[in-house]
């Protein structure tokens, strides 16, 4: 059935700057944002609620919206049955971190959209994901669920608030506690084993379908092999990127990566590209190149960023969130092609060469015989196989791929979600950081600072970071993810341009963080502040999920921060993190990944590099040198001759004729080099 949402008067939502929400401001669903005046009614009716959450760039999100949310009779049954809220969560992470552990509680698992029913005191009852509008799919519809929810509430309320708060008090205590140990030496061994069982030897990535990019297990992995030298890890990695960068998971006509692959061979993606996706998948591309200097891997991290500072990069510089996976109604359409569009396009022969090399047939392997564009072989081999020059094919490729991409801009685009996460921000300027490092090219820490600038000045006063800007406003309180991304990025802006300011912004904002989001009883992170009584539980986040655990950046950025300002309260506050959840990350260390990274920086052994000079040209040499190197943990500063400020790190190291490099390991110096082949030596463990 059709239901057409234009002819219908808009609802509270309307009001929203959610791109999400604003998805929904027709619906004739009498939603709600979150916030009291929902909460009130509820008490007030002594009616339950729906939680419904999700985002914007979600297919099941906007399947459900058709299927149920704009449908008028099954809108009325919502209506007289809850009080229904909209939650977009991106925007509230915190929100939605309370209803998808009791969704995994009951049931075992999660995702998008998340529909809990819960209790006048928001304690949920029962939460499940997708709901089809009957019964189907194995999945009961969602008018059932209602009309059993509704003959629940009626015939036995006080049940249903015995069950939730049964829930809730399971769940306070699962989220509260701790389980305090020293993290194992022998981790990245585990790490290594625990992966070589689950790894894809045909087609690499870890498991089975769906396949979402293994970012930070990859990371770890490269810190494994740089560590122990075990070439499982290597291999593993350089499997995985590599089929990444040619599967139809990466967006071969324009650069970036998609959500997840629907299937093991990361042939068809779920289309939607998220910010998150490329801002850790780039650091990643780029320690493997620096590796093993496979020019693949420099290429695809270089047009991922450059995707992002093309497409998805706002007029204030500040990275925005997400591309939708459909468009014109249809998951993917915007992405595939027919072997006739191409002809269109392109010479015959060039079409052919297109056509084959990214395996665009007229039999198709996606929908209606349309093809995503990937690719079966090597450029080396493809060129081989048709009697091209490897350098002639890459020139010709690029040239056909850029028109390619020009006609494709004219189609109608999928919906951009424009608004602009503090904590992904984060992530996007550390991955710019960490490319402009290995490149050299001041495009990439030119963007960068843009970015860190516009958020210093929107969403930091000095005392609280905010989460969102969009439309020139910034809102929601900041999380723990938006304190400790940011903070991280800001330190890794330092090492990138060297300019001060970008640690003191770093320290101010981590010292807020530790006041606001500390457990000082327990040690670790609490996930919010814990000012919104709105939030029925403090959640934490602790093992990685789409996103690094919040409270692993957040003792990654204070270890870092305590080398620069040898600053005990910055290190015992993040010691005390890493052994807040030390058993667990014993026991499961991949599910913990980016804590046991955070770990490496708390190594006796860990090289504090301080270079000083007259100028930054004269001291780019040794720099070359280090950002030559892969390095898993590492700390560099620089000290410039006229430099007074007061960097303790940079303390007592006098600056000699020429530019000299100080390599400290656990509180001891060696002799200053002055030559980068000396410098590499010096930063090579025995």
């Amino acid at each position: 059935m059709t239901h057409n949402a234009n002819n219908r008067p808009a609802n509270r939502l309307s009001k929203e700057s959610s791109p999400y929400l604003l998805q929904h401001q027709h619906n004739p669903v009498d939603w709600y944002p979150w916030g009291e005046e929902a909460f009130a009614r509820a008490r007030a009716e002594n009616k339950p609620l729906l939680i419904s959450i999700g985002y914007s760039a979600c297919h099941w999100c906007h399947v459900m919206e058709h299927e149920s949310f704009s449908n008028p009779e099954m809108a009325k049954v919502i209506n007289e049955t809850v009080i229904p809220v909209k939650v977009d969560r991106e925007e509230r992470p915190d929100v939605d971190a309370i209803y998808m552990n009791a969704c995994q509680a009951m049931s075992g698992h999660g995702g998008w959209p998340l529909n809990a029913f819960v209790t006048p005191d928001l304690k949920p009852f029962f939460v499940g994901t997708y709901f089809p509008p009957t019964d189907n799919y194995g999945r009961p519809g969602f008018g059932s669920v209602l009309q059993r929810i509704r003959e629940a509430w009626a015939l036995d309320g006080k049940s249903l608030v015995h069950q939730a708060e049964s829930l809730h008090q399971q769940l306070e205590h699962f989220s509260s506690s701790t389980d305090s140990q020293t993290l194992a030496p022998d981790l990245l061994e585990t790490v290594v084993r625990d992966s070589a069982s689950m790894y894809d030897l045909r087609h690499g990535g870890f498991g089975t379908a769906p396949k979402f990019p293994p970012d930070t297990r990859l990371a770890l992995l490269l810190a494994a092999y740089h560590t122990h030298k075990t070439q499982s890890a290597l291999d593993m990695t350089v499997g995985s990127l590599t089929a990444m960068a040619r599967g139809g998971i990466y967006d071969q006509v324009a650069g970036g990566f998609a959500r997840y692959s629907v299937d093991a061979q990361w042939l068809i993606p779920h289309f939607e590209k998220m910010l998150y996706n490329q801002a850790l998948l780039i650091p990643v591309y780029v320690d493997a190149w620096l590796l093993t200097g496979e020019p693949l891997f420099n290429r695809i991290a270089r047009e991922t960023a450059d995707w992002v500072l093309r497409d998805l990069t706002d007029d204030s510089g500040v990275f925005q969130c997400a591309y939708d996976a459909d468009s014109e109604g249809e998951e993917g359409k915007f992405y595939v092609w027919t072997p006739q569009q191409i002809q269109e396009l392109l010479s015959a022969e060039d079409a052919r060469l297109f056509n084959d090399y990214y395996g665009i047939t007229p039999r198709g392997n996606f929908e209606h015989g349309t093809s995503n564009p990937h690719v079966s072989v090597s450029p080396e081999e493809f060129a081989k196989r048709h009697g091209i020059d490897p350098e002639q094919w890459y020139t010709r490729l690029n040239a056909m791929r850029e028109t390619v991409r020009n006609a494709r801009e004219k189609r109608v685009w999928p919906g951009r979600d424009d608004k602009c996460l503090t904590g992904w921000n984060g992530l996007m300027i550390s991955a710019l950081c960490r490319l402009a490092q290995a490149t050299d090219e001041p495009r990439y820490s030119d963007a960068a600072t843009r970015a860190a600038t516009s958020l210093l000045n929107s969403q930091w006063d000095g005392e609280t970071l905010l989460r969102v800007w969009k439309d020139g406003r910034s809102s929601v309180r900041g999380t723990l993810e938006d304190y400790a991304f940011f903070t991280d990025a800001l330190i890794d802006l330092y090492e990138t341009t060297f300019d001060s300011q970008w640690l003191q912004s770093a320290k101010a904002i981590a010292t807020h963080m530790i006041a606001l989001f500390s457990d000082s009883a327990d040690g670790g992170f609490y996930y919010t502040d814990g000012t919104d009584n709105t939030l029925i539980s403090r959640t934490r986040d602790t093992h990685d999920g789409a996103l690094p655990a919040s409270a692993s950046i957040a003792t990654k950025a204070l270890l870092r921060l305590g080398h620069f300002f040898y600053d005990e309260s910055l290190t015992n506050h993040a010691k005390s993190a890493l052994a807040s959840d030390g058993r667990r990350a014993n026991q499961h260390p991949m599910a913990y990944a980016s804590l046991v990274l955070a770990y490496l920086y708390a190594q006796p052994d860990l090289p504090e590099i301080v270079i000083t000079a007259d100028s930054y040209d004269d001291a780019r040499p040794l720099l070359s040198a280090i950002r030559s190197q892969y390095s898993p943990a590492r700390v560099i500063a620089l000290k410039l001759t006229d430099n007074t400020e007061d960097l303790p790190i940079t303390n007592d190291r006098p600056a000699g004729t020429a530019a000299q490099a100080y390599v400290c390991r656990n509180f001891t110096c060696q002799a200053p080099v002055t030559e980068p082949e000396a410098l590499v030596r010096a930063l090579t463990l025995p």
